[in-house]
């Protein structure tokens, strides 16, 4: 089962085998040379007026305190009132209150803003400088994902300027939110389970020298239970699910799809009824590298949590989030959320342990905020709303930006920044005059660059038809990861939920782009009677036009990346320009 005998232009393809030893030249200069490039550049570009707008934007006033508090106390803890304005003037003495605050998400993220805390200082530069690394850091990485998943160094890069010119890649990197982290680590997780799909390829090569023709013929599976990259891959998953839960449904999804890649593997070798013999053989090793791993990793980042598990217990133990009481529904308003529990956790009651008791006693308590937490998420806000809600169905589409600061009330002349509002004044239709004074603002907006999303929305239909129809693995990566990052948030529709959680979906929507822009620079057949790439020939004419529609593509990116700068960097605006950027009611 090796597959086609030949390409569309008569060469023979590779065995399995010949296919299984191709190893990638990483190590190529140019192309490293061109990833630290790009890298560079999203790094400088994240880094202009990072401090600037010098406010807790949006969530920034959970995370960043919160892991202020983790840097200081180990967990995270309440503050007094006004804390927030106290911080933004220079004030740090005396802002915590008695008590740890209820987080209602893992603490690795917050983790990883407290380091930029720690260098630089609590102020907004300090606590949005993490976001920037790691930020930079997820331009370089979907480079090397999109080359290795494609093969192609070219596509690599253009991945990367893609990613670079994405206004919500941009924006989430200036900001202590935590979906970042999350799109890295996960990200980062599937890139090493590629690279364990070459490396199982390459090994299953090696141990078996020859086609597998007898009929109960499983192929390696001892000398195949230990993966190093799967390992890794485990590990990164438990740090995505460490900063938000919602990294667990694509890892149940590309638990399969590897599954079905080890099925695929055995099958090119000969092994018979390969689905089943890789349930068999590979499901289980893949379990415990990946979701064995990642369990152990997840429960390792609360180890700080479980060091201060008795000051939850206390303070914490009896503030359980429940439904909403009664059987009304949301509109009627009569019912209200019920958030105070008189039965607080076992542990609360319980006895100081010591030893092994006492780690198992904190795991418990640990249990029980878990369940608290996620009682929080599926019922306690099943009735709230948000300003800048948005049902996930438009997200791909951009159906409903997050506006996460803003300054409406610049008035026309007012100097801001060192920067001087201009507006033109509203005139009567007779043009007697002024009738208002002209006004300008500044916002920061989360929105995807427009032509980006739409594209990778087109491109994400044509990568799913590739992926059924030609059975190319590649697209699948890039559909199963859209897929499993976006479809299980229709479930929670009826609670506030953001359109920027799709951030951990770009990089897969930016791979099946990519792999749909270099079906535009293939080479097709070449006309009969002339060699491969004459000149002339209609495959080098179409191959130019596919080249030439590829570069307008990236190029109207990065204008139209370009045209919304201002609203990405909080810059002023006269309304009437700033309304020249708002395509849509929904956007306002």
């Amino acid at each position: 089962m090796e597959g086609l005998a030949s390409t569309p232009s008569g060469h023979p393809l590779p065995t399995a085998w010949e296919r299984a030893r191709q190893r990638f030249d990483g190590s190529a200069r140019a192309g490293w040379a061109a990833t630290i490039g790009i890298t560079a550049l999203a790094f400088l570009l994240r880094l202009w007026h990072l401090s600037t707008p010098k406010v807790f934007a949006f969530d920034e006033t959970y995370y960043a305190k919160d892991a202020w508090a983790l840097s200081k106390f180990g967990y995270a803890r309440n503050f007094i009132e006004g804390a927030d304005d106290n911080i933004l003037a220079g004030r740090l003495t005396g802002q915590f209150a008695d008590g740890p605050s209820m987080i209602v998400h893992p603490d690795v993220g917050k983790w990883i803003i407290s380091v930029g805390i720690k260098l630089f200082g609590m102020d907004p530069f300090g606590w949005r400088i993490a976001s920037v690394v790691v930020g930079s850091l997820l331009v370089l990485l979907t480079i090397r994902f999109v080359r290795r998943v494609s093969g192609s160094m070219l596509l690599g890069i253009i991945g990367g300027i893609l990613v670079t010119f994405d206004g919500l890649a941009f924006v989430l990197s200036r900001l202590a939110l935590l979906d970042l982290f999350v799109a890295f680590f996960l990200l980062l997780a599937v890139h090493l389970m590629v690279m364990d799909r070459d490396w199982c390829r390459r090994r299953f090569a090696a141990l078996v020298p020859a086609q597998l023709s007898e009929p109960g013929a499983w192929g390696p599976v001892r000398r195949l239970l230990f993966r190093p990259w799967l390992l890794c891959s485990g590990i990164a998953w438990g740090l995505a699910i460490g900063c938000k839960w919602e990294a667990l449904y694509p890892l149940a999804a590309f638990g399969l799809l590897y599954v079905a890649w080890s099925a695929g593997m055995r099958r090119s070798f000969g092994v018979r009824l390969s689905w089943l013999r890789a349930c068999v053989a590979d499901g289980p090793t893949a379990f415990v590298h990946l979701v064995g791993v990642a369990l152990a990793v997840y429960v390792m980042t609360w180890i700080p949590w479980m060091a201060h598990a008795d000051v939850y217990e206390e303070s914490l133990s009896a503030t359980q989030y429940t439904r909403y009481t009664g059987e009304g529904h949301c509109e009627d308003k009569s019912y209200v959320p019920d958030n105070l529990n008189e039965k607080r956790w076992p542990t609360a009651t319980e006895p100081d342990a010591s030893g092994f008791g006492e780690a198992t006693q904190s795991l418990r308590s640990l249990w029980y905020y878990h369940r608290d937490v996620y009682t929080f998420h599926t019922h306690f806000l099943e009735c709230a709303e948000h300003t800048y809600g948005s049902h996930p169905a438009g997200w791909l589409l951009l159906n409903r930006p997050v506006g996460v600061a803003a300054d409406t009330g610049i008035l026309s002349g007012e100097k801001s920044r060192g920067e001087r509002c201009e507006a033109t004044p509203k005139t009567d239709p007779d043009g007697a005059g002024s009738q208002e004074a002209g006004t300008c603002l500044r916002q920061v907006l989360l929105l995807g660059t427009p032509v980006l999303w739409w594209g990778a929305f087109l491109a994400l239909i044509v990568s799913a038809f590739m992926w059924v129809a030609a059975r190319d693995w590649r697209f699948g990566v890039a559909v199963v990861g859209v897929l499993s990052t976006w479809l299980p948030w229709l479930q929670y529709a009826g609670r506030p939920i953001f359109s920027f959680y799709m951030i951990i979906a770009l990089p897969f929507l930016v791979l099946g782009l990519c792999l749909c822009l270099g079906k535009l620079l293939d080479r097709p057949p070449s006309r009969a009677g002339a060699p491969p790439g004459a000149p002339g020939t209609p495959g080098i004419r179409r191959r130019f036009g596919g080249a030439i529609a590829v570069g307008i593509f990236v190029a109207l990116v990065v204008c139209n990346f370009a045209w919304f700068w201002p609203i990405y960097t909080d810059e002023m605006l006269t309304r009437q320009d700033w309304l020249t950027r708002i395509w849509f009611k929904r956007w306002i």
